[in-house]
């Protein structure tokens, strides 16, 4: 499933550095603007006690976990909406990505440049979000420009996606990002279908300080002030703290770093855990000797969709899914005791997977 959050940000505010300890993949980082110019892509691990759960039950010959995409994208700066900076091709690799992690610089250091001169996490913001509507308005406005050709012919559907795209222009014009808009269900599909930027779902990260990572500083305060009305997660993390932990080699060692700083886990498996929630996914199990497995479905999906993710046969010739629930498979032990408690459930092609199922499917191709 090709689903990817990706890393927005000024300049310098401590994206690259952070993508390195998501994905241990060795991104530049250094102390200047545009030191990302090609996105970095890095698939990671989603961190999942229940998988820890299964195995101590299953004793499986091993533990496969889910994964998901990370792409860290170059600084954005003023003008990136008019091609400064770099900013079209920036702003290209926004557009292909299905949800934001938007990083704050929220720590005072004289040593790390900040591009505007000062800490500001709040203006910081501000000029994102600008560059973004911008780019979104050019891209309405040419919607609007071509739907009005097709309107003059008496197509409805036109007419329709017509009335929607001048309330998006509105909206943009007032300041705001399209996911502050209400849509519903049929507007949601039209307006995924626009491919606007503003319009992904968004999670505020805030880069702090050692001293600040686990009460927060004013600067958090200032950024959960600002986006109280966006229904939107803010986190906290310490990028550089986050780093340190993935030099340390063992366990053991990261764990006492950890208990020194009052942290029970590493601020990454909250973001990781965080985006994927941020993608609209859900994980179900497959839980045999030979294997325990964390597979990924977008929420919603379909006995038959989530038996495609292991293979287009398993959909294509899908008869059956046997279901358990994580809880109950933790609480009785074994399949078999579950179908003795009468837990145990055989569902066809319009059940929807929930998160934590344990499923085998039967099919026949």
């Amino acid at each position: 499933m090709a689903l990817k959050c990706g890393i927005v940000g000024l300049p310098n505010v401590g994206k690259s550095t952070l993508f390195n300890c998501l994905s241990n993949a060795k991104a530049q980082s250094a102390n200047f603007p545009f030191c990302t110019i090609e996105p970095n892509v890095g698939t990671i691990t989603v961190p999942d006690p229940r998988l820890q759960k299964l195995e101590a039950l299953v004793k499986p010959e091993r533990v496969v976990p889910t994964t998901m995409e990370i792409v860290d994208i170059a600084g954005l700066v003023k003008g990136a909406s008019k091609g400064e900076g770099l900013g079209n091709q920036f702003l290209a690799n926004i557009r292909e990505t299905d949800a934001i992690i938007h990083v704050l610089r929220c720590f005072d250091d004289g040593n790390i440049v900040h591009v505007d001169g000062s800490v500001n996490p709040i203006r910081d913001k501000e000029v994102i979000d600008y560059e973004l509507q911008l780019k979104d308005l050019e891209t309405i406005e040419k919607k609007i420009s071509s739907l009005a050709r097709v309107v003059k012919s008496g197509d409805k559907e036109a007419v329709k996606t017509l009335e929607l795209s001048e309330n998006i222009k509105a909206t943009l014009e007032q300041g705001k990002s399209i996911r502050s808009m209400e849509f519903n269900e049929n507007d949601a599909i039209l307006v995924e279908g626009l491919q606007l930027i503003t319009a992904k779902p968004v999670l505020y990260l805030c880069n702090v300080d050692e001293g600040s990572v686990k009460t927060g500083n004013k600067y958090v305060d200032q950024v959960k002030e600002a986006v109280k009305d966006e229904a939107a997660e803010v986190l906290v993390i310490g990028a550089k703290i986050e780093a340190d932990i993935t030099e340390l080699e063992t366990y053991e060692e990261r764990q006492m770093f950890l208990d020194e700083l009052g942290l029970e886990e590493p601020g990454v498996n909250r973001l990781i855990r965080s985006a994927y929630k941020l993608l609209n996914l859900d994980t179900y199990f497959t839980a045999g000797v030979k294997e325990v497995r964390a597979w990924t479905v977008k929420k919603g999906s379909t006995g038959p969709q989530a038996a495609g993710v292991i293979h287009t046969d398993f959909e294509k010739g899908f008869i059956r899914a046997e279901v358990m629930k994580y809880d109950d498979f933790i609480q009785y032990g074994s399949e078999q005791a579950v179908k003795e408690a009468g837990k145990f459930k055989v569902e066809g092609k319009e059940y929807i997977v929930q998160d934590g199922d344990i499923m085998h499917f039967r099919f026949n191709v």
